[in-house]
């Protein structure tokens, strides 16, 4: 009885010594027979045995003991970890740490929620993973870091941790951004060439004025002020100030946060010229056409930006014949003795690298032909940057994707020094779908459609549309095909049918109906990268509907000349064009310029023709401001003989009070149906649609019908704000509108031109495109018809 009592407190003896911390502990080794896991509740044993580095049949001392822990917490799986023994069982007790059910984040507004997931996910920190409280207090440093600069050091950082059952917890981070600290005043110390306004003109931080609601430049933020430094050496450099240096920068910021204070210290130095200037290394190219490319000369002088486009011209060359890689190094000699620099253009081009592979993300709809017949790099050839360059504008105008969606990276191939892939991701964006809604415009009034668009049909890059509206002025019945590359080479072939019934008394011009059926063939062929010629020929019949005493007496005559109502019409249109913008739905560089000429053939019942021109060009003035000119002008006359006919009958102008009276009517010029109009939301903004120009009155009538007119000029100058609004799906303008329409060339007077000026918003919303304008007429006669704001919106596509 005695022996086993003694035994049993033996054993309990051991087992305490065992459950403690094994690397504490100096245990006399022994050999594992089997390996228990307890504690495991998310995580299987599995993944225990993976990390421990014990086996069974291996011997567990101290050390051994001590590696096994620092292995399992290295996992960041367990809180704690305890080795224990039973018999030569060894017993791994572990508690695991909690798995992040969920993450909530409020309060941010200046840094999105996107964003701020996923610098959580980098360092471990995202639903489902296991939750490190180490790992959250490093979030609350890096976010509190990430406020400071951008200037909001009141910001603070709230997380708390709420325990669920199953070992989980809620995550919840309160941020209070605070207000962003103002930058009151700048000082530039050392500085005795220059003034500190000349210097500062191009700086994004600078102190309060009457922009900095708009360009947010008086907000202190790092960046800036880092990015603003650069600047500073930049502008001394390039006006030849190689010795200039920033001595010293202090920013200091006040107690309650608010304002900042920044002072920079420099040292101008003296200024430098060039002595010699000469083209060393491997050129590829013959040396003199390498040394046409640099634009700094002796006796100029030195500047670090004519240095830069330098070296910029000739890689850009290099890296077009295939030498993706070159690089150019100015190297400078620098005599302080004379105040000269002698500059060495070292040409290192590396291998010449040819596309191996072109990989397309990010097209789920549309296919990777569509996107490939685009590009002007072509796998197997030598790199080109021209070619991917104008392979990402050539997708970004297809109008499939977001505004600026399309990104092109050109990795090395790993082991291959002298092959990239090209890799394409592109954002997609709507391109139509079946729409069944309402929309409303002043001009138009309550429009009602049913619409199956596609601008991409199916992710072929085909265009098809089957579409019924209806609205105060117009029932149409439409439907249209057109494959832009019908042929390899990108010939573009449609069809157009449709049927329509317009009634012009509700569309602000002359009283009068018409009932239009016809059908149109479409042909387009690009001749170069940015021109395309284009055909259209359409049959139609047109019949117009007058109302005696109501129409116009001009309109009630030609018809009466022409001796029938129903016009038929066989018309060829042919069209050149030449568009360069950047982007489709938000170009900011580029110019559009359209020219067309469409005729009624021999045949027809009126024999005629009309010229148009357009031209739109933006110009980036800065990061923030983007001007727009545009130029809409047309032209149309009638070729054929003129028509007359001598009619009698009671008329309004019978002289002598006649009732009825004999006239020879003439229909010559233009056709009073296919006149040019202006006025309205796409036009002269300010006036209402259509209104500018000829008009007239009619007999039984007392209001005045806009005629239109065979000469149309309309000029606009438009400036956009493309950092106003933070999405690519708006944008804000302010714009001056000037033009009008004349019957014919005698009437011309530059005189007559209306002029608006105002502000506008294009919106590209969920329910339709929305455009709204304000305009203020500064050019004006008291009979036209003004309309300030002016609306449309609706699903159309």
């Amino acid at each position: 009885m005695k022996r086993t009592v003694n035994r049993r407190l033996l054993a309990l003896a051991l087992a305490a010594a065992v459950c403690a911390p094994v690397a504490a502990q100096n245990v006399a080794p022994f050999t594992v027979s089997d390996i228990r896991v307890d504690g495991l509740q998310r995580i299987s044993a599995g993944t225990v045995f993976t990390y421990l580095p014990v086996e069974r049949g291996d011997t567990l001392d101290a050390t051994r003991s001590a590696d096994a822990i620092r292995a399992l917490f290295s996992t960041g799986f367990f809180e704690d970890i305890t080795l224990s023994r039973e018999g030569d069982i060894l017993v791994v007790n572990v508690r695991e740490r909690p798995a992040i059910n969920q993450i909530t984040l409020s309060g941010n507004k200046d840094i999105q929620t996107e964003d701020l997931q996923r610098g959580l996910r980098d360092i471990g920190l995202a639903e489902g993973e296991t939750f490190n409280r180490l790992s959250l207090e490093r979030v609350t440093q890096e976010l509190t870091r990430q406020y400071n600069n951008r200037g909001k050091y009141s910001v603070t950082i709230t997380p708390d941790v709420k325990q669920l059952d199953r070992n989980r917890v809620d995550v919840n981070i309160v941020i209070v951004e605070g207000k962003a600290a103002k930058i009151r005043h700048i000082n530039l110390v050392g500085n005795e060439t220059y003034e500190d306004e000349t210097i500062r003109e191009s700086w994004e931080s600078n102190t309060s004025n009457w922009l900095s609601w708009y360009r947010r430049d008086d907000q202190y933020s790092q960046e800036k002020l880092s990015g603003d430094l650069e600047k500073l050496d930049s502008w001394y450099l390039d006006r030849g100030y190689v010795d200039f240096n920033i001595d010293s920068t202090q920013v200091s910021i006040s107690p309650d946060k608010q304002d900042m204070s920044l002072v920079a210290n420099v040292s101008e130095g003296e200024v430098y010229t060039i002595s010699d200037v000469k083209v060393t290394g491997d050129t590829i190219l013959p040396q003199e056409q390498i040394e046409q490319m640099v634009i700094v000369r002796p006796e100029q002088i030195f500047s670090r930006r004519l240095l830069e486009a330098t070296s910029e011209r000739i890689t850009t060359v290099l890296a077009n014949i295939g030498y993706a890689f070159a690089e150019v190094n100015p190297i400078p000699e620098i005599d302080r003795e004379n105040r000269t620099v002698a500059l060495n253009f070292n040409v290192q081009p590396g291998p010449r690298v040819y596309v191996r592979r072109i990989e397309f993300k990010g097209n789920a709809r549309t296919s990777d032909e569509v996107l490939r017949r685009e590009m002007r790099q072509f796998e197997g050839s030598w790199y080109s940057q021209a070619a991917i360059d104008r392979s990402k504008i050539r997708l970004q105008r297809l109008g499939f994707f977001e505004s600026g969606g399309v990104e092109v990276q050109t990795p090395r191939v790993e082991g291959s020094p002298d092959q990239v892939d090209v890799v394409v991701t592109v954002k997609e964006t709507t391109s139509g779908s079946f729409v069944f809604g309402l929309g409303y415009s002043q001009l138009s009034g309550l429009i009602t459609q049913v619409q199956l668009s596609q601008n991409n049909f199916l992710g072929s890059g085909n265009q098809f549309s089957i579409a019924a509206q209806r609205n105060d002025y117009l029932q149409r019945y439409d439907f249209t095909y057109l494959d832009p590359y019908f042929t390899d080479d990108g010939m573009s072939l449609g069809y157009n049918l449709y049927w329509r019934e317009f009634d012009q008394s509700n569309y602000n011009i002359a009283q009068f109906s018409s009932t239009a059926r016809g059908a149109r063939a479409l042909f387009g062929l690009p001749i170069t990268e940015t021109d395309t010629v284009s055909a259209n020929f359409g049959i139609e019949s047109n019949e117009i509907f007058a109302y005696p005493g109501y129409t116009p007496q001009e309109i009630v005559d030609y018809i009466d000349a022409v001796g029938n109502r129903t016009f038929k019409t066989w018309s060829l249109e042919l069209a050149w064009a030449r568009d360069t913008r950047n982007d489709f739905f938000q170009p900011t560089r580029g110019t559009y310029q359209r020219v067309g000429a469409q005729i009624a053939l021999p045949g027809s019942t009126v024999e005629y023709y009309k010229l148009n021109y357009q031209y739109s060009k933006y110009w980036p003035l800065t990061s923030w401001l983007v001007m727009r000119t545009g130029l809409d002008l047309g032209y149309g006359d009638s070729y054929g003989d003129d028509f007359t006919r001598t009619v009698t009958g009671p008329r309004a102008d019978c002289p002598d009070e006649e009732e009825s009276c004999t006239v020879t009517l003439t229909a010559s010029g233009l056709p009073f149906f296919e006149n040019f109009y202006a006025g309205g939301v796409n036009s002269v903004r300010g006036f209402r649609d259509n209104t500018l120009g000829p008009y007239a009155y009619a007999t039984g009538s007392s209001y005045r019908q806009p005629l239109g007119g065979a000469i149309k000029t309309v000029g606009q100058l438009e400036f956009f704000f493309p950092r106003l609004l933070d999405t690519p799906a708006a944008r804000v303008s302010a714009f001056v509108d000037v033009g009008n329409v004349y019957s014919d060339t005698d009437d011309f007077d530059t005189g007559d031109l209306r002029a608006s000026a105002g502000i506008a918003l294009q919106w590209r919303a969920p329910i339709g495109p929305i455009s709204i304008s304000y305009a203020y007429p500064v050019k004006k006669e008291d009979d036209d018809e003004l309309e300030r704001l002016q609306f449309t919106f609706g699903s159309t596509f």
